[in-house]
């Protein structure tokens, strides 16, 4: 069964792109424009891997993260950030996030990133 993974982006651009391109790649991929989409959809639907934006209107990157994590605590949480700010990450990994992905991404490398860690959780 292949994994399902949820993009969290309010740019619906970003969200299409990424659902195609993870789509090809075998996986299941649901999405959101929000972080109490998210949030919510996370508490309905078993997820394995959240691709989290962390600058989004409405609730922010840092406060979606401890919600998913408090109601799916096994979830990976990738974070996309454009703004590489050693603060954020360092409070985004305390939150449990399990690594962070540059904005704009290369596809392999956003690619091998999500399989590197699905494939360390299943070990």
């Amino acid at each position: 069964m292949p994994a399902t993974i949820l993009v969290v982006d309010d740019r619906v651009g970003i969200r299409r792109l990424l659902q195609e391109v993870l789509q090809d790649a075998g996986y299941k991929v649901l999405t959101a424009s929000g972080g109490s989409e998210a949030v919510e959809t996370v508490r309905q639907i078993k997820t394995d891997l959240v691709l989290l934006d962390m600058k989004m209107s409405g609730m922010d990157g840092l406060e979606t993260l401890t919600l998913l994590k408090q109601y799916a605590p096994q979830v990976i949480i990738l974070i996309m950030t454009a703004y590489e700010e050693l603060e954020v990450l360092k409070e985004a990994r305390r939150r449990g996030a399990a690594g962070y992905i540059s904005k704009p991404f290369d596809i392999e490398d956003l690619k091998n990133t999500i399989e590197t860690k699905l494939r360390a959780e299943s070990a």
